[in-house]
């Protein structure tokens, strides 16, 4: 994403975010409202970014950002190539999980590796509420090691699984029973039981995924 890139329809973000930059010219054109959503959450979690755009140089294309600096009446303006690590890779988050909302052809799947990778513990609230309010109509699963991004597991609206390595062999499956109840009963946080290591997949699942698999 800190490189130029060559514009392209910007229909679908490619894995690498490479096109990200065609693909915000899209939002700004056809999807002004997603565009817009997307930049009040990278303003909650990168509070100095005041706006986004595609920035064509000759041939070529990035993102421009804007950014409050103190002391400054305008906003300075920064390319991808100067921008945090942190800063890009939310962006390409929140861009991955809400890029076709205003479509009826949708994304089906958005999945994401430790969204926190870069990020600020106390950004992780409002990450967590943009990839709730995107998954109401794109199904988004993530990966997580981060208690502060576990401590926003909702038990009404999110799913929690748990991943084990046994053996050479990867279980994962709902929580166990006794951590669930844990969780609902506000006894432990889901982050406070990751700190125990007491977030385990529930045995009594695994057994039976494994009966299901060797039938």
């Amino acid at each position: 994403m800190k490189e130029v890139q060559s514009p392209d329809a910007g229909e679908l973000l490619q894995r690498d975010g490479g096109n990200i930059s065609s693909v915000v010219a899209r939002l700004a054109e056809n999807a002004t409202d997603t565009k817009q959503r997307i930049q009040e959450f990278l303003n909650l979690i990168v509070p100095d970014i005041s706006d986004f755009n595609r920035k064509s140089l000759g041939h070529r294309e990035t993102i421009e950002f804007h950014q409050k600096v103190k002391g400054s009446a305008h906003p300075w303006k920064f390319y991808a190539a100067n921008m945090s690590d942190g800063t890009l890779r939310t962006l390409g988050i929140l861009v991955a999980a809400m890029q076709l909302v205003d479509r009826k052809n949708r994304v089906r799947l958005v999945g994401i590796e430790e969204p926190e990778t870069a990020l600020h513990p106390a950004a992780s609230g409002a990450l967590m509420d943009s990839l709730r309010e995107a998954a109401s109509v794109t199904q988004v699963l993530i990966t997580t090691h981060s208690p502060e991004l576990l401590d926003r597991f909702d038990t009404a609206t999110d799913t929690l699984l748990c991943v084990s390595s046994n053996q050479g062999t990867t279980e994962i499956g709902q929580a166990d029973e006794a951590s669930l109840k844990s969780i609902k009963d506000h006894l432990y946080s889901p982050g406070e039981l990751l700190r125990m290591d007491q977030l385990k997949p529930d045995k009594l699942q695994i057994e039976n995924q494994a009966e299901i698999v060797f039938e």
